[in-house]
């Protein structure tokens, strides 16, 4: 759910113009880019699915902290009330909840790997849909979140005026052939 994220983020921005769309892009993979530094360090791990070729999708992800529900509404929290001071108290929330709706997106995609407590602390069960085991299903949903954002946000940027509604278009292609390429290389197809 990599691609999903964006488009996400875009329809986002197509309904809160005030907060900027690097922002909206950056909390929607801020749980992932908080995730890196702790693989890099052992922290958090990426073991192979029994039974798979380890390709996008077929991991498990033991991403115990910056993927937990309650370590991801923690760094939700404390990414919107430090929004909130740089920009506004709408700005924050925002920032926020799309912080969180990562945990949701991944919710759907990842096998059982993401606890509920940081740490997995009392061995709660693991949460996760395990939409990923379907592969063109996947890549679908994703296609349809991230075009469905991209129209929405070039919509949306079109009622500021023609030449900031050009600018949108080509951003949100630009989004949409980025988005695209990445999930197709990712999902090896």
């Amino acid at each position: 759910m990599i691609t999903g994220h964006f488009g996400l983020a875009a329809a986002v921005k197509s309904a809160e113009k005030p907060v900027p769309l690097w922002a909206l892009m950056l909390a929607t993979v801020w749980l992932d880019i908080l995730f890196t530094p702790l693989f890099l360090a052992g922290v958090e791990t990426i073991d192979d699915a029994p039974g798979t070729n380890g390709g996008y999708g077929d991991g498990i992800i033991h991403a115990d902290y910056t993927h937990s529900l309650v370590g991801a509404l923690i760094i939700a929290a404390v990414t919107g009330w430090l929004c909130a001071r740089w920009w506004n108290r709408r700005a924050g929330v925002v920032i926020g909840a799309v912080v969180f709706s990562h945990w949701l997106l991944d919710l759907l995609v990842h096998r059982a790997d993401m606890p509920i407590l940081p740490g997995n602390l009392g061995g709660l069960p693991r949460l996760g849909l395990g939409l990923w085991q379907y592969h063109a299903l996947t890549a679908v949903i994703e296609a349809l979140l991230l075009l469905g954002g991209a129209a929405l946000y070039w919509r949306a940027s079109r009622t500021t005026g023609a030449t900031a509604g050009r600018s949108a278009l080509l951003t949100a292609l630009i989004v949409v052939s980025g988005g695209v390429t990445l999930g197709l290389d990712l999902a090896g197809l």
